[in-house]
């Protein structure tokens, strides 16, 4: 999508003001992406809709993958292999197969129902295939190779500081996505996390990321969700919550805009040049 008429900002992007023209939805991303095909530009580019102030959260749900971190390493494309063989004597082929914003659970049945397997055959058989996931994951887990996205650190550290809960909602199963996040040393900045397993769509990840914050911070905790996926800007929209889009995955900033979050940057760096006395 066009970002349309906006202001200069620095850097040579764009901040938009006022309403945008909606656009045709952009098709949907199949396949597999490694960190060498996320969208992270050097240009600076804000969107903020009118009077959002992306501050005002008590608690920030934060997507994994695409949005604190790329992967430079194919462990859990290769535990998925390892998964889907041991259990169903299957080659897996996710040509075709929506991955990006999907959930571990969502891939799975969205591959298994392309082979033809009959929903009977493998529902039952799901805790099997994601108990060897999260297995060969942490087996391999001294080859994760996670490239923070831009600003991360500086901006975990800085939202932790101004005593913003910090939590991730993630398509991941839980051992993965903690996996992941202990690679790159983020772990502990992280009270709690939402992950696929026995929740397999992402709204209901984002749901139960709701419960756990406002569990924590009181029932009229502000949550926001930040995500690189339109998946991410839909789930949070779909649960009553704004949503921070930040093209650091394989969506890039004018893909983002046409799904209408709040805000939408085109990495963190943004975020963090925001804060108070930066």
């Amino acid at each position: 999508m066009s970002p349309g008429p906006g202001v200069e900002v620095a850097g040579g992007g764009h901040r938009q003001d006022g309403n945008l023209e909606r656009v045709a939805a952009q098709p949907v991303k199949t396949g597999w992406a490694s960190a060498e095909q996320s969208q992270i530009s050097a240009a600076c580019s804000v969107y903020t809709q009118p009077n959002f102030n992306w501050l005002a959260a008590d608690a920030y749900l934060f997507d994994i993958d695409g949005t604190l971190l790329n992967s430079r390493d194919a462990v859990h494309y290769r535990a998925f292999h390892s998964a889907v063989a041991q259990v169903f004597g299957l080659e897996l082929r996710l040509d075709g197969i929506p991955v990006h914003g999907n959930t571990d659970v969502g891939i799975l049945h969205a591959y298994l129902k392309a082979a033809g397997v009959a929903e009977e055959r493998w529902r039952p058989r799901i805790p099997e295939v994601l108990e060897i996931l999260s297995s060969e994951v942490e087996r391999n887990s001294a080859s994760l190779r996670p490239e923070l996205c831009p600003a991360i650190p500086e901006l975990i550290e800085r939202l932790g500081t101004a005593g913003k809960l910090l939590g991730v909602a993630s398509g991941n199963i839980e051992s993965v996505g903690w996996a992941k996040l202990r690679a790159c040393g983020l772990r502990d900045k992280f009270s709690f996390g939402a992950f696929s397993g026995k929740l397999e769509k992402r709204d209901e990840v984002i749901a139960s990321g709701i419960e756990q914050a406002r569990s924590l911070r009181g029932a009229g905790a502000v949550v926001y969700v930040v995500g690189d996926t339109p998946a991410d800007i839909r789930s949070a929209h779909a649960n009553g919550l704004a949503a921070i889009a930040v093209a650091t995955g394989i969506y890039g900033f004018d893909e983002l805009m046409s799904h209408s979050p709040e805000m939408c940057v085109s990495c963190c760096t943004d975020l963090l040049d925001s804060l108070p006395g930066c």
